[in-house]
């Protein structure tokens, strides 16, 4: 079964995983999702990931993060979608809780945090919020 979002499907096993309090989650593996991860480990918001086989395919274990028994994300969207892409200038990125949380970005540059994004006056597909 082919997947219209695989993003969106991992966020989603983020989301599941942490109300169910699991340590961690097992995703199918891409280089986006992983670019991804890397933004979410850079920002504190997971402890980190790695390479895992789900069988016969490539996965990505996410080890999940809480403070004093809280998950670290408290709420993650998807932005652009494949239904609607939603894409932003360096200057007009999305400011989450007035700068608590972080914007997702895909650029020329790889995928970066809105304050990177911002840093190196790059736009591009506003991927997801996180906070």
């Amino acid at each position: 079964m082919a997947l219209t979002d695989p993003l969106g499907d991992m966020l989603t096993r983020i989301r599941n995983g942490q109300r169910a309090r699991k340590d961690s989650v097992l995703t199918p593996a891409s280089k986006l999702r992983a670019r991804v991860l890397d933004v979410l480990q850079r920002e504190g918001y997971i402890r980190g990931y790695s390479d895992e086989q789900m069988g016969p395919a490539a996965g990505i274990r996410i080890e999940l993060k809480y403070f004093e028994g809280q998950p670290a994300i408290q709420h993650v969207a998807r932005v652009s979608k494949p239904g609607r892409r939603v894409y932003s200038g360096s200057q007009e990125l999305p400011r989450v809780r007035n700068g608590l949380g972080i914007t997702i970005v895909s650029t020329p540059k790889g995928v970066l945090s809105d304050a990177e994004a911002r840093e190196q006056n790059v736009g591009g597909e506003v991927l997801a919020e996180v906070f």
